[in-house]
Protein backbone atom coordinates (compact mmCIF):
# COMPACT_ATOMS: atom_id res chain seq x y z
CA UNK A 1 0.00 0.00 0.00
CA UNK A 2 2.90 2.45 0.94
CA UNK A 3 4.66 1.64 -2.31
CA UNK A 4 1.35 2.47 -4.04
CA UNK A 5 0.61 5.73 -2.52
CA UNK A 6 4.33 7.00 -3.54
CA UNK A 7 3.55 6.03 -7.10
CA UNK A 8 0.59 8.44 -7.29
CA UNK A 9 2.30 11.75 -5.74
CA UNK A 10 3.57 13.00 -8.95
CA UNK A 11 -0.59 13.47 -9.60
CA UNK A 12 -0.61 15.15 -7.02
CA UNK A 13 1.20 18.45 -7.31
CA UNK A 14 -1.56 19.88 -10.29
CA UNK A 15 -2.81 22.79 -11.14
CA UNK A 16 -4.80 25.28 -8.64
CA UNK A 17 -7.66 25.36 -6.95
CA UNK A 18 -9.07 28.70 -4.99
CA UNK A 19 -8.63 27.98 -1.43
CA UNK A 20 -12.19 27.35 0.57
CA UNK A 21 -14.19 29.21 3.67
CA UNK A 22 -16.09 26.51 5.04
CA UNK A 23 -17.62 24.51 7.93
CA UNK A 24 -16.83 21.13 8.89
CA UNK A 25 -17.99 18.38 11.74
CA UNK A 26 -17.03 14.80 12.69
CA UNK A 27 -19.68 12.45 14.62
CA UNK A 28 -18.46 9.50 15.59
CA UNK A 29 -20.71 6.18 15.78
CA UNK A 30 -20.25 5.99 19.79
CA UNK A 31 -22.39 8.84 19.89
CA UNK A 32 -25.14 8.60 16.80
CA UNK A 33 -27.89 7.54 17.04
CA UNK A 34 -27.81 4.67 14.48
CA UNK A 35 -24.31 3.97 15.44
CA UNK A 36 -22.93 4.70 12.66
CA UNK A 37 -20.29 7.90 11.99
CA UNK A 38 -20.87 10.63 10.08
CA UNK A 39 -18.39 13.57 8.54
CA UNK A 40 -19.65 17.20 6.85
CA UNK A 41 -18.99 19.79 5.09
CA UNK A 42 -20.27 23.32 4.09
CA UNK A 43 -18.67 24.13 1.24
CA UNK A 44 -18.38 27.95 0.57
CA UNK A 45 -15.87 29.17 -2.73
CA UNK A 46 -15.74 31.50 -5.21
CA UNK A 47 -16.72 28.94 -7.40
CA UNK A 48 -20.05 27.94 -6.78
CA UNK A 49 -20.32 25.96 -9.91
CA UNK A 50 -20.55 22.17 -9.02
CA UNK A 51 -21.86 18.86 -9.87
CA UNK A 52 -21.62 15.36 -8.71
CA UNK A 53 -19.28 12.35 -10.37
CA UNK A 54 -19.04 8.74 -9.52
CA UNK A 55 -15.75 7.89 -11.05
CA UNK A 56 -13.39 5.06 -11.27
CA UNK A 57 -10.31 5.85 -10.03
CA UNK A 58 -6.76 4.21 -10.27
CA UNK A 59 -7.80 1.66 -7.11
CA UNK A 60 -11.29 2.59 -6.43
CA UNK A 61 -14.21 4.06 -7.41
CA UNK A 62 -15.81 6.98 -6.14
CA UNK A 63 -18.61 9.74 -5.27
CA UNK A 64 -17.22 13.18 -5.41
CA UNK A 65 -18.48 17.24 -5.76
CA UNK A 66 -16.74 18.65 -8.03
CA UNK A 67 -16.05 21.87 -9.84
CA UNK A 68 -17.95 22.21 -12.88
CA UNK A 69 -15.13 23.44 -15.09
CA UNK A 70 -13.14 20.25 -13.56
CA UNK A 71 -14.33 17.75 -16.80
CA UNK A 72 -11.46 15.84 -16.29
CA UNK A 73 -11.96 15.24 -12.77
CA UNK A 74 -8.53 16.07 -11.22
CA UNK A 75 -9.83 17.22 -7.92
CA UNK A 76 -12.53 16.25 -5.30
CA UNK A 77 -14.09 18.59 -2.91
CA UNK A 78 -15.43 15.97 -0.78
CA UNK A 79 -16.81 12.52 -1.09
CA UNK A 80 -16.29 8.73 -0.57
CA UNK A 81 -15.51 5.35 -2.48
CA UNK A 82 -16.39 2.02 -2.34
CA UNK A 83 -14.52 0.36 0.43
CA UNK A 84 -16.26 2.83 2.73
CA UNK A 85 -13.41 5.68 3.38
CA UNK A 86 -14.60 9.49 2.96
CA UNK A 87 -12.60 12.84 3.05
CA UNK A 88 -13.65 16.20 3.49
CA UNK A 89 -11.64 19.52 4.17
CA UNK A 90 -11.70 23.03 5.25
CA UNK A 91 -9.46 25.71 4.38
CA UNK A 92 -6.92 26.11 8.28
CA UNK A 93 -5.12 29.53 7.50
CA UNK A 94 -3.19 29.22 10.53
CA UNK A 95 -1.14 26.16 10.26
CA UNK A 96 1.71 27.51 7.89
CA UNK A 97 2.65 30.62 9.90
CA UNK A 98 2.82 33.83 8.38
CA UNK A 99 4.50 32.18 5.28
CA UNK A 100 3.16 31.18 2.31
CA UNK A 101 2.91 27.77 1.65
CA UNK A 102 6.29 26.11 -0.01
CA UNK A 103 5.72 24.01 -2.61
CA UNK A 104 7.30 21.96 -5.63
CA UNK A 105 5.66 22.88 -9.00
CA UNK A 106 4.74 20.22 -11.14
CA UNK A 107 6.52 20.58 -15.36
CA UNK A 108 3.32 21.68 -16.94
CA UNK A 109 2.22 24.18 -13.65
CA UNK A 110 1.48 27.91 -13.63
CA UNK A 111 3.72 29.52 -11.71
CA UNK A 112 2.56 32.69 -10.42
CA UNK A 113 2.61 31.67 -7.17
CA UNK A 114 1.77 29.10 -4.30
CA UNK A 115 -1.16 27.17 -5.40
CA UNK A 116 -4.21 25.35 -3.26
CA UNK A 117 -3.74 21.41 -3.67
CA UNK A 118 -6.38 20.55 -1.47
CA UNK A 119 -8.87 18.78 -4.13
CA UNK A 120 -6.00 17.14 -5.90
CA UNK A 121 -4.75 15.55 -2.58
CA UNK A 122 -8.35 14.33 -1.65
CA UNK A 123 -9.22 12.87 -5.12
CA UNK A 124 -5.64 11.43 -4.97
CA UNK A 125 -6.83 9.97 -1.43
CA UNK A 126 -10.16 8.49 -2.39
CA UNK A 127 -8.28 6.25 -5.41
CA UNK A 128 -6.37 4.73 -3.37
CA UNK A 129 -7.12 5.10 0.37
CA UNK A 130 -9.19 2.06 2.02
CA UNK A 131 -8.60 3.14 5.67
CA UNK A 132 -7.35 6.42 7.87
CA UNK A 133 -3.74 4.91 8.34
CA UNK A 134 -3.81 4.29 4.57
CA UNK A 135 -4.43 8.29 4.65
CA UNK A 136 -1.66 8.60 7.08
CA UNK A 137 0.95 7.24 4.94
CA UNK A 138 -0.20 9.25 2.18
CA UNK A 139 0.30 12.16 3.80
CA UNK A 140 3.82 10.34 5.13
CA UNK A 141 4.72 10.02 1.68
CA UNK A 142 4.11 13.67 0.56
CA UNK A 143 5.97 14.95 3.83
CA UNK A 144 8.85 12.63 2.57
CA UNK A 145 9.91 14.31 -0.85
CA UNK A 146 9.47 17.57 0.23
CA UNK A 147 6.65 19.98 2.27
CA UNK A 148 2.93 19.46 2.48
CA UNK A 149 1.40 21.43 -0.04
CA UNK A 150 -1.88 22.23 1.81
CA UNK A 151 -2.92 24.06 4.74
CA UNK A 152 -6.47 22.21 5.61
CA UNK A 153 -8.51 20.09 8.34
CA UNK A 154 -8.77 16.89 6.54
CA UNK A 155 -11.86 15.19 8.18
CA UNK A 156 -11.74 11.05 6.98
CA UNK A 157 -13.85 8.13 8.15
CA UNK A 158 -13.14 4.67 7.49
CA UNK A 159 -15.18 1.19 7.06
CA UNK A 160 -13.71 0.20 10.77
CA UNK A 161 -15.13 2.96 12.50
CA UNK A 162 -12.34 5.47 12.36
CA UNK A 163 -13.37 9.24 11.75
CA UNK A 164 -10.88 11.65 12.94
CA UNK A 165 -9.49 14.98 11.14
CA UNK A 166 -5.80 15.90 10.18
CA UNK A 167 -4.88 19.08 10.66
CA UNK A 168 -2.32 19.27 7.80
CA UNK A 169 0.55 21.90 6.90
CA UNK A 170 3.97 22.03 5.00
CA UNK A 171 5.57 20.42 7.90
CA UNK A 172 3.23 17.83 8.25
CA UNK A 173 0.26 16.32 10.52
CA UNK A 174 -1.83 16.66 13.91
CA UNK A 175 -4.38 14.16 14.19
CA UNK A 176 -7.44 15.17 16.49
CA UNK A 177 -9.64 11.32 16.70
CA UNK A 178 -13.03 11.82 17.41
CA UNK A 179 -13.14 8.19 18.81
CA UNK A 180 -11.01 9.55 21.90
CA UNK A 181 -12.97 10.78 24.89
CA UNK A 182 -9.81 12.93 25.60
CA UNK A 183 -9.59 14.44 22.08
CA UNK A 184 -13.61 14.64 21.74
CA UNK A 185 -15.16 14.25 25.15
CA UNK A 186 -18.76 14.41 23.23
CA UNK A 187 -18.16 11.92 20.59
CA UNK A 188 -17.78 14.86 17.88
CA UNK A 189 -15.45 17.97 16.41
CA UNK A 190 -16.12 20.70 14.70
CA UNK A 191 -13.71 22.92 12.33
CA UNK A 192 -13.75 26.02 10.41
CA UNK A 193 -11.18 27.72 8.76
CA UNK A 194 -8.23 27.60 11.71
CA UNK A 195 -6.67 24.28 13.13
CA UNK A 196 -6.07 23.75 17.01
CA UNK A 197 -2.48 23.39 16.56
CA UNK A 198 -1.70 25.91 14.55
CA UNK A 199 -0.80 29.98 15.38
CA UNK A 200 -4.24 31.73 17.04
CA UNK A 201 -3.43 35.12 15.87
CA UNK A 202 -3.64 33.56 12.22
CA UNK A 203 -7.35 32.22 13.67
CA UNK A 204 -10.25 32.22 10.44
CA UNK A 205 -13.86 31.33 10.43
CA UNK A 206 -14.20 32.23 14.27
CA UNK A 207 -17.40 33.18 13.76
CA UNK A 208 -18.74 30.33 12.46
CA UNK A 209 -16.66 28.18 14.43
CA UNK A 210 -19.11 30.31 17.72
CA UNK A 211 -21.82 29.03 15.37
CA UNK A 212 -21.27 25.32 14.77
CA UNK A 213 -19.83 25.00 18.02
CA UNK A 214 -23.06 26.49 19.84
CA UNK A 215 -25.26 24.34 17.71
CA UNK A 216 -23.92 20.65 18.47
CA UNK A 217 -23.12 21.68 22.12
CA UNK A 218 -26.96 21.79 22.25
CA UNK A 219 -27.78 19.07 20.10
CA UNK A 220 -25.36 16.81 21.60
CA UNK A 221 -27.13 17.68 25.16
CA UNK A 222 -30.92 17.17 23.53
CA UNK A 223 -29.86 14.22 22.15
CA UNK A 224 -30.41 15.44 18.67
CA UNK A 225 -26.80 14.44 16.72
CA UNK A 226 -28.84 12.45 13.82
CA UNK A 227 -27.38 13.46 10.11
CA UNK A 228 -30.60 14.74 9.00
CA UNK A 229 -30.55 17.26 11.73
CA UNK A 230 -26.79 18.16 10.18
CA UNK A 231 -27.47 17.96 7.01
CA UNK A 232 -30.67 19.93 6.74
CA UNK A 233 -30.28 22.58 9.58
CA UNK A 234 -26.51 23.19 10.27
CA UNK A 235 -26.70 24.11 6.23
CA UNK A 236 -29.33 26.68 6.58
CA UNK A 237 -28.45 27.95 10.89
CA UNK A 238 -29.58 31.86 10.50
CA UNK A 239 -28.09 32.58 13.86
CA UNK A 240 -24.90 34.34 13.65
CA UNK A 241 -22.19 32.73 15.66
CA UNK A 242 -21.02 36.33 17.38
CA UNK A 243 -23.85 38.89 17.15
CA UNK A 244 -26.65 35.78 17.19
CA UNK A 245 -28.65 37.70 15.04
CA UNK A 246 -31.18 35.64 13.85
CA UNK A 247 -32.48 36.18 10.26
CA UNK A 248 -36.26 34.63 11.59
CA UNK A 249 -36.46 37.71 14.01
CA UNK A 250 -36.44 39.73 10.39
CA UNK A 251 -39.49 37.71 8.49
CA UNK A 252 -41.86 40.13 7.14
CA UNK A 253 -45.39 39.28 7.05
CA UNK A 254 -45.46 38.01 3.01
CA UNK A 255 -42.66 38.84 0.28
CA UNK A 256 -44.76 41.86 -1.64
CA UNK A 257 -41.61 44.32 -0.24
CA UNK A 258 -37.90 43.49 -0.38
CA UNK A 259 -36.54 43.25 3.07
CA UNK A 260 -32.89 43.47 3.08
CA UNK A 261 -30.11 42.65 5.73
CA UNK A 262 -26.79 42.33 6.18
CA UNK A 263 -25.72 38.52 5.30
CA UNK A 264 -21.93 37.46 6.38
CA UNK A 265 -20.20 35.10 7.96
CA UNK A 266 -23.28 33.21 8.64
CA UNK A 267 -22.78 29.24 8.62
CA UNK A 268 -24.59 29.62 5.14
CA UNK A 269 -23.11 32.62 2.83
CA UNK A 270 -23.44 33.85 -0.40
CA UNK A 271 -20.27 31.80 -1.42
CA UNK A 272 -22.00 28.02 0.14
CA UNK A 273 -21.53 26.16 -3.20
CA UNK A 274 -22.62 22.56 -1.72
CA UNK A 275 -23.12 20.54 1.34
CA UNK A 276 -21.91 16.91 2.00
CA UNK A 277 -22.68 14.69 4.83
CA UNK A 278 -21.18 11.16 4.54
CA UNK A 279 -22.88 8.62 6.69
CA UNK A 280 -20.23 5.69 6.99
CA UNK A 281 -21.11 1.78 8.28
CA UNK A 282 -21.33 -0.14 11.12
CA UNK A 283 -18.76 -2.34 11.51
CA UNK A 284 -18.91 -6.04 9.44
CA UNK A 285 -21.62 -3.95 6.92
CA UNK A 286 -20.83 -3.84 3.69
CA UNK A 287 -19.16 -0.85 2.81
CA UNK A 288 -20.64 -0.13 -0.44
CA UNK A 289 -23.67 0.79 1.95
CA UNK A 290 -21.80 4.19 3.00
CA UNK A 291 -23.59 6.81 1.83
CA UNK A 292 -23.24 10.63 0.55
CA UNK A 293 -26.29 12.73 1.91
CA UNK A 294 -25.48 16.19 -1.44
CA UNK A 295 -26.49 19.45 -1.54
CA UNK A 296 -25.38 20.14 -4.84
CA UNK A 297 -25.68 23.78 -4.72
CA UNK A 298 -26.87 26.78 -2.54
CA UNK A 299 -28.13 25.33 0.69
CA UNK A 300 -30.98 27.88 0.67
CA UNK A 301 -31.76 26.50 -2.47
CA UNK A 302 -31.25 23.22 -3.44
CA UNK A 303 -32.74 20.23 -1.64
CA UNK A 304 -30.20 17.18 -0.08
CA UNK A 305 -30.20 13.58 -1.90
CA UNK A 306 -28.74 10.66 -0.55
CA UNK A 307 -26.44 8.84 -3.17
CA UNK A 308 -24.45 5.66 -2.88
CA UNK A 309 -22.00 3.67 -5.51
CA UNK A 310 -24.20 1.08 -6.91
CA UNK A 311 -22.64 -2.01 -9.56
CA UNK A 312 -24.54 0.23 -12.28
CA UNK A 313 -22.36 3.16 -11.51
CA UNK A 314 -25.78 5.49 -11.70
CA UNK A 315 -26.84 8.66 -10.21
CA UNK A 316 -29.48 11.38 -10.26
CA UNK A 317 -29.38 12.98 -13.25
CA UNK A 318 -30.26 16.30 -12.06
CA UNK A 319 -26.72 16.39 -10.14
CA UNK A 320 -24.61 15.25 -12.47
CA UNK A 321 -22.74 16.95 -15.70
CA UNK A 322 -25.74 17.60 -18.44
CA UNK A 323 -25.04 18.32 -22.19
CA UNK A 324 -23.94 21.68 -21.14
CA UNK A 325 -21.38 20.60 -18.71
CA UNK A 326 -23.67 21.57 -15.54
CA UNK A 327 -25.95 20.26 -12.98
CA UNK A 328 -29.45 21.49 -13.65
CA UNK A 329 -30.26 21.55 -10.23
CA UNK A 330 -27.51 23.29 -9.19
CA UNK A 331 -28.61 25.55 -11.99
CA UNK A 332 -32.13 25.81 -10.70
CA UNK A 333 -30.47 26.94 -7.76
CA UNK A 334 -28.85 29.74 -9.16
CA UNK A 335 -31.79 31.24 -10.36
CA UNK A 336 -33.47 31.36 -7.29
CA UNK A 337 -30.33 32.55 -5.60
CA UNK A 338 -30.84 35.45 -7.44
CA UNK A 339 -34.24 36.30 -6.03
CA UNK A 340 -32.44 35.95 -2.48
CA UNK A 341 -29.47 38.64 -3.58
CA UNK A 342 -30.72 40.70 -6.20
CA UNK A 343 -28.38 43.44 -5.42
CA UNK A 344 -25.73 43.89 -8.55
CA UNK A 345 -24.46 47.25 -7.16
CA UNK A 346 -21.77 47.99 -4.90
CA UNK A 347 -21.65 45.07 -2.41
CA UNK A 348 -24.30 43.70 -3.09
CA UNK A 349 -24.13 40.24 -2.49
CA UNK A 350 -23.46 41.07 1.24
CA UNK A 351 -27.41 41.79 1.97
CA UNK A 352 -29.87 39.11 1.34
CA UNK A 353 -33.62 39.51 0.46
CA UNK A 354 -34.74 38.24 3.54
CA UNK A 355 -38.70 38.52 2.16
CA UNK A 356 -37.96 35.67 -0.21
CA UNK A 357 -36.55 33.46 2.01
CA UNK A 358 -38.52 33.44 4.68
CA UNK A 359 -41.62 35.46 5.76
CA UNK A 360 -44.79 34.24 8.07
CA UNK A 361 -47.39 33.78 4.65
CA UNK A 362 -44.79 30.47 4.44
CA UNK A 363 -43.94 31.73 0.90
CA UNK A 364 -40.31 31.93 1.02
CA UNK A 365 -38.05 30.12 -1.02
CA UNK A 366 -36.55 27.98 2.04
CA UNK A 367 -40.03 27.40 3.39
CA UNK A 368 -41.10 25.70 -0.12
CA UNK A 369 -37.59 23.95 -0.33
CA UNK A 370 -37.58 22.64 2.67
CA UNK A 371 -41.31 20.14 1.82
CA UNK A 372 -39.74 19.22 -1.18
CA UNK A 373 -36.60 17.91 0.98
CA UNK A 374 -38.54 16.30 3.43
CA UNK A 375 -40.11 14.00 0.45
CA UNK A 376 -36.67 12.93 -0.69
CA UNK A 377 -35.63 12.31 2.78
CA UNK A 378 -38.52 9.61 3.29
CA UNK A 379 -38.38 8.38 0.01
CA UNK A 380 -34.39 8.11 0.20
CA UNK A 381 -34.74 6.42 4.02
CA UNK A 382 -37.28 3.72 3.19
CA UNK A 383 -34.92 2.68 -0.15
CA UNK A 384 -31.98 2.72 2.42
CA UNK A 385 -33.87 0.47 4.72
CA UNK A 386 -34.51 -1.99 2.42
CA UNK A 387 -30.21 -1.59 0.64
CA UNK A 388 -29.22 -2.18 4.54
CA UNK A 389 -31.23 -5.14 5.08
CA UNK A 390 -30.22 -6.67 1.56
CA UNK A 391 -26.53 -5.72 2.32
CA UNK A 392 -26.23 -4.22 -1.03
CA UNK A 393 -28.32 -2.29 -3.73
CA UNK A 394 -30.40 -3.45 -6.46
CA UNK A 395 -33.13 -2.19 -8.18
CA UNK A 396 -34.79 -0.06 -5.92
CA UNK A 397 -31.57 2.01 -6.26
CA UNK A 398 -32.46 2.72 -10.09
CA UNK A 399 -35.77 3.44 -9.29
CA UNK A 400 -35.16 5.80 -6.65
CA UNK A 401 -32.46 7.70 -8.75
CA UNK A 402 -35.18 7.70 -11.37
CA UNK A 403 -37.83 9.35 -9.16
CA UNK A 404 -35.53 11.54 -7.73
CA UNK A 405 -35.01 13.54 -10.99
CA UNK A 406 -39.09 13.61 -12.01
CA UNK A 407 -40.11 14.37 -8.38
CA UNK A 408 -38.03 17.62 -8.47
CA UNK A 409 -38.61 18.18 -12.08
CA UNK A 410 -42.47 18.66 -11.20
CA UNK A 411 -41.42 20.54 -7.65
CA UNK A 412 -39.36 23.05 -9.50
CA UNK A 413 -41.39 23.61 -12.11
CA UNK A 414 -44.90 23.49 -10.00
CA UNK A 415 -43.00 25.89 -7.31
CA UNK A 416 -40.62 28.28 -8.87
CA UNK A 417 -42.07 27.88 -12.42
CA UNK A 418 -38.09 26.20 -13.09
CA UNK A 419 -37.40 23.60 -15.33
CA UNK A 420 -34.86 20.85 -14.60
Amino acid sequence: MKKLIITLLAGVLLPAYHAEACTSVIVSGKVSPDGRPYIFKNRDTEMTDNLTVLVKGSRFRYIAVVSANDSLHKGAWSGHNEVGFAIVNTAAYNLNGRQQPQRTFAANEDRKGPKDNDATIMRKALECCATLRDFELFLDSMKAIGPIPTNSNFAVLDAQGGCAYYETGNKGYVKYDANDPAQAPYGYLVRTNHGMSGDRELDKGVERYLAINEWMTKASFCGQLGFGNIIRHVTRYLTHGLTHINLYDYAPQDDCEPVFVPFRDFIPRYQTASAHLIQGVRQGENPLLTVSWIIPGSTLTTVAIPVWITKQNELPAVITRNTKGRSTLVDAGFQLKKQLFPLERGNGSDYINVARLINHAGTGILQQIEPIETEVFRHGEEVLKIVRRNGVAGKETTEFYRWVDQYLHEQYHQRFNIDI
